[in-house]
C-alpha cells in the first residue's frame, strides 16, 4: 500500500478522512491565473493589433476560467461543510 500522506518535513498538514477543508488550495484556479498575466505580458509585447487582441482574448478567457474554479471549489468546500455537519447531527 502507498502512503499518500504528506511527509512531516513538507509542513503539510494531512486530513483525515472525511474531513472538510475550510480553504482548499485552488491550483487549477491559480494556473489559470498565471496563464492569464501571460497572456496579458505577451499582448503587451506584441507588434500587430490583431496579435495583441488574440493574446488580450485569451488573457480574458483566462480570467474567466479562474473565476469559475474559484466559484466550484467554494462551493464543493461549502457542500463538503454541509455533509459533514449533517453527519455529526445523526450521531
Amino acid at each position: 500500500m502507498i502512503d499518500v500522506r504528506a511527509p512531516a518535513s513538507s509542513g503539510a498538514r494531512a486530513l483525515s478522512p472525511g474531513t472538510p477543508r475550510r480553504h482548499p488550495t485552488n491550483t487549477t484556479a491559480l494556473f489559470y491565473r498565471d496563464r492569464a498575466r501571460q497572456a496579458e505580458a505577451d499582448a503587451d509585447s506584441a507588434t500587430l493589433d490583431n496579435v495583441r487582441s488574440r493574446w488580450l482574448r485569451a488573457a480574458k478567457a483566462w480570467d474567466e476560467m479562474a473565476t469559475r474554479a474559484e466559484k466550484t471549489a467554494e462551493r464543493r468546500s461549502v457542500n463538503e461543510e454541509a455533509k459533514a455537519m449533517a453527519g455529526e447531527d445523526d450521531d
